[in-house]
């Protein structure tokens, strides 16, 4: 599995990689798609910018930065999910076939979009891949397990001590 991840990496980080230095370079060309997303997302979270430019720009270097750390095998399971929360605004933004009056823009928009879910589902498997290893909480419910166990035999192990000590005690008092 390790050269599976090795590979797998870097082809399903590619696309976000390539993509993001274009639009770094040329915000321009998809500025006016992402006005649509820009506007009401920036007054909802605060710190993101108004200007579509601006945000295409600073949604590029997240898929830049997050597509390298994923196709590095640095924190892929960070940048995996980074890079999809970059893309969900993307799709919503520049793929509304649902809007598209000309069936051939449609069916291609269409394609486009069905792509980025297809993209958006290996990236959720990638932020959930544990290298083989089992989970955080797998992990933690068999510690919490083992520990119950532990416990429960060393309360019958003392129980069996103070049994042992009182009859022992027992044994050496003066009845009377």
């Amino acid at each position: 599995m390790p050269i599976l991840r090795k590979f797998a990496r870097p082809m399903l980080a590619s696309v976000f990689v390539s993509s993001g230095i274009g639009h770094l370079k040329s915000p321009e060309h998809v500025a006016p798609a992402a006005e649509s997303i820009a506007v009401p997302l920036a007054v909802r979270v605060p710190g993101l910018p108004e200007d579509p430019a601006d945000l295409v720009r600073l949604n590029a270097a997240v898929q830049v930065g997050a597509g390298l750390l994923l196709a590095t095998g640095r924190l892929p399971r960070v940048a995996a999910l980074a890079l999809a929360g970059s893309l969900v605004p993307t799709t919503l933004a520049g793929h509304r076939w649902w809007q598209e009056k000309d069936p051939e823009q449609r069916a291609a928009q269409r394609t486009h979009f069905l792509k980025n879910v297809s993209l958006l589902g290996g990236l959720l498997i990638a932020a959930a891949d544990t290298h083989g290893k089992p989970s955080l909480a797998y992990r933690a419910r068999h510690t919490a397990h083992d520990a119950g166990r532990a416990t429960r035999r060393q309360a019958h192990d003392s129980a069996k001590a103070v049994r042992e000590a009182s009859e022992s005690v027992r044994g050496r008092l003066p009845v009377g």
